[in-house]
């Protein structure tokens, strides 16, 4: 019987010896040989498939070091491995190889940026260039960050956003949530946290992997107010100045100071989310909370929609007190951004490429707000909006309820996809950073359609 489940083919690369291991191990694993059934000997095999004892050998000898079969002495080979028990391995039934890269005619999500804004042959060159250099490349990166980085977010972050810190005070990490996992583990364990609900639910995911209670502040017209502060008596402040209060607006420097006098006079740290705040462009950027007291704020910056969502590049700056927490574990602590485009970044940051590429953002995105937000007051007429600049979206809040799954539906039909954040009856996003603008209004109006035939 065995005999039938060795496939041979003498003119295939892969080595006889492999062709036979393989054969024999798959027919282990689907039951086509139990455990204790014996193996043809060596000699047997080898004549039958004419070939070579040796190659019989290493095939076998392959086999008992995984443990699949055993050599029992003046007995034979017999099989050592017990898969008639295992778990079934789960098929879906569903085929999803296409669902992620499926391509939206309207895409209003937030997971692309439009591609006229970044000059990919720019960043490919700084690429290559880091490449070419392999030397660079060829041992592990600094926990903390490649210094040539760190060196231009100092310059860069100080420039564009007032970031009141020195390089040494810089940590990159891959992503947002990456960071934030490292600035939880330097706070400890079971903190209270305010935050504005449903600003971040990644933090939140973070926050409670370490045990924090997670409250939720009361905002006015100009961001969280000091007096939910006192109730909630946090040791942790989480903000995002650029979309804040009940209108969603640029949070004003009285209400920042008044912010960082509390956490001053509670020994509280305020995590500045500052997402995107480059990227204001109906109105001039007002310099970052931490600006105003580095000794109390923790400023956590991001390149996924400044430059491309699939550069997983962010960066924190941290007050002098937790530095020297983070170098007490730097020598337990392991670095996951890639340093090929850590290196890359800092090239492109140090050739003025991201100022000349950040102004073009800023034109491109007004245009396609603008034009957002001229297609949603034509057809969506009278209803609430709130819009957040930074993160380029509209949040639409209907007249009334509508059947989301039926509408969510009819949208896939069509080849037209809103935010998946927003997801209430009631309520839809429509983020412009990666549908053309020219697409805008038709989109938008298909989607009024689309609700209004449902």
């Amino acid at each position: 019987m065995l005999y039938d489940f060795i496939m041979i083919d003498k003119n295939d690369r892969k080595p006889l010896y492999r062709q036979i291991y393989h054969s024999v191990r798959q027919a282990i694993e689907n039951g086509s040989l139990r455990i204790n059934d014996r193996l043809p000997s060596i000699r047997a095999l080898s004549g039958s498939l004419s070939l070579s004892k040796t190659t019989v050998i290493a095939a076998y000898d392959q086999l008992c070091a995984e443990g699949y079969i055993s050599n029992r002495p003046k007995s034979g080979y017999f099989v050592a491995a017990d898969f008639e028990n295992r778990p079934m391995l789960a098929e879906s039934s569903n085929d999803y190889s296409n669902k992620e890269n499926k391509y939206y005619e309207y895409d209003f999500s937030t997971k692309s940026i439009d591609s006229s804004v970044i000059d990919l042959a720019v960043w490919r060159k700084e690429i290559k260039n880091i490449i070419n250099r392999s030397y660079l490349l060829t041992s592990y990166g600094d926990a903390q960050g490649e210094e040539a980085l760190r060196h231009a977010l100092q310059k860069y972050a100080l420039g564009i956003r007032s970031v009141n810190s020195n390089m040494s005070n810089i940590i990159v990490g891959a992503g947002t949530q990456a960071v934030l996992y490292l600035l939880c583990s330097l706070l400890g364990i079971k903190k209270r946290v305010a935050m504005q609900k449903s600003s971040f639910v990644q933090s939140e995911f973070v926050f409670r992997s370490f045990g924090y209670e997670i409250s939720y502040f009361e905002s006015d017209e100009y961001g969280v107010t000091v007096s939910s502060l006192e109730k909630i008596k946090p040791d942790i402040i989480l903000v995002n100045p650029n979309f804040s209060g009940n209108r969603g607006i640029n949070m004003p420097v009285t209400r920042r100071l008044e912010i960082i006098s509390w956490a001053a006079d509670n020994d509280a740290y305020i995590i500045e989310d500052d997402f995107n705040g480059e990227l204001r462009y109906s109105s001039h950027p007002i310099p970052c909370v931490q600006y105003y007291d580095p000794e109390h704020t923790v400023y956590i910056g991001s390149f996924s929609k400044v430059l491309l969502p699939s550069v997983r590049i962010s960066y924190m700056v941290l007050p002098d007190r937790l530095m020297k927490e983070f170098y007490v574990h730097k020598p337990q602590i392991n670095q996951i951004a890639s340093k090929t485009e850590q290196l890359a970044l800092a090239g492109y940051l140090n050739s003025g490429k991201m100022d000349s590429h950040i102004r073009r953002a800023r034109r491109v995105y007004l245009e396609k707000s603008r034009q957002t937000l001229e297609s949603i007051n034509n057809y969506f007429p009278g209803a609430e909006q709130k819009f957040n600049e930074t993160a380029m979206f509209v949040a639409v809040r209907l007249n009334s309820p509508v059947d989301r799954t039926a509408i969510d539906k009819k949208l896939e039909e069509n080849g037209i996809r809103l935010m998946s954040s927003i997801k209430s009856d009631r309520e839809l996003g429509f983020c412009f950073s990666g549908i053309p603008v020219k697409k805008i209004d038709e989109g938008v109006r298909l989607v009024s359609e689309i609700i209004s035939e449902l």
